[in-house]
């Protein structure tokens, strides 16, 4: 049984500010080896259940943040960006059984710890057939046509409420509960490991592959926090204006929707200037 985990930094132990999860600060520093703890956590777990290869998929900033010598020697890690599924690489290959996506937070425009979708500031809303979306639901969407379920997701308490949405059956582990975007009442890190060890453990039992699920044409809507990102995103073929700050686009399937939404951000955050965005 084949396990990857999909590890975003935002919704770690402990994490709850911009200088915890921005590369190159020394509350990152700090903050990575909470991060891999969370992490390792959940590869013993699912070794626990009876996993036999877990493969842990960097999904945070730069995609260099994870502790390789801190996790199990029975974990393999793919680290580093440009990968063709983004956050969720690895499950197209048709030997995943189950997903987890460890440190998930809530999307933008929404209440939560570090709360954004792909881009810190710029995008204020992503929608995907009217629907909010965070980037849980969207990588759940991705993960479906390839028939992998979601069997866990860790973050903060509005996090695993987000969840409920997109994998109800999935095991949830709260590692803070939400005050603000910028705090949280945080677990201390032995909780928060020996919470997800148990979670994970319990998750393996859930990590069956399913028919693949092709729901496609679907729809993506963008809002940004200012006008001329709207349009510096058109420059992508098929994304169109949808008002002042949106924009919006149509895919045959999650793959390619993914991937298109991929290429605005890139374009997106290439816009942004200095302290006016």
């Amino acid at each position: 049984m084949k396990i990857l985990i999909s590890a975003d930094m935002e919704g770690a132990t402990g994490v709850t500010w911009p200088a915890d999860v921005l590369p190159g600060t020394p509350q990152w520093e700090r903050c990575r080896s909470l991060f891999t703890s969370d992490v390792n956590a959940a590869a013993l777990g699912f070794f626990d259940g009876g996993a036999t290869e877990v493969v842990v998929n960097e999904a945070h900033w730069t995609m260099r943040n994870l502790l390789l010598e801190q996790l199990d020697e029975r974990v393999e890690m793919l680290t580093g960006r440009h990968k063709t599924l983004s956050m969720v690489e690895g499950v197209q290959h048709g030997d995943v059984d189950g997903i987890a996506f460890v440190g998930y937070h809530t999307g933008a425009g929404t209440e939560g710890v570090l709360a954004h979708t792909y881009l810190a500031n710029s995008i204020t809303g992503v929608w995907l057939d009217g629907e909010r979306a965070s980037e849980g639901l969207l990588n759940a969407a991705v993960v479906a046509e390839y028939g992998v379920p979601v069997v866990l997701v860790t973050g903060d308490d509005l996090t695993c409420e987000d969840a409920l949405g997109y994998a109800p059956e999935a095991h949830k582990v709260a590692v803070k509960d939400h005050v603000s975007r910028y705090a949280a009442v945080c677990r201390a890190p032995r909780r928060t490991a020996a919470d997800i060890r148990s979670a994970a453990k319990a998750a393996t039992a859930l990590a069956v592959r399913h028919e693949p699920v092709r729901g496609g044409p679907f729809t993506v809507e963008l809002e940004f926090d200012a006008e001329h990102l709207a349009a510096a995103a058109t420059v992508v073929p098929g994304v169109a204006r949808g008002g002042e700050r949106r924009v919006a686009y149509t895919g045959a399937t999650m793959y390619e929707s993914i991937r298109t939404f991929k290429a605005v951000t890139t374009i997106v955050s290439a816009a942004v200037e200095e302290q006016y965005g």
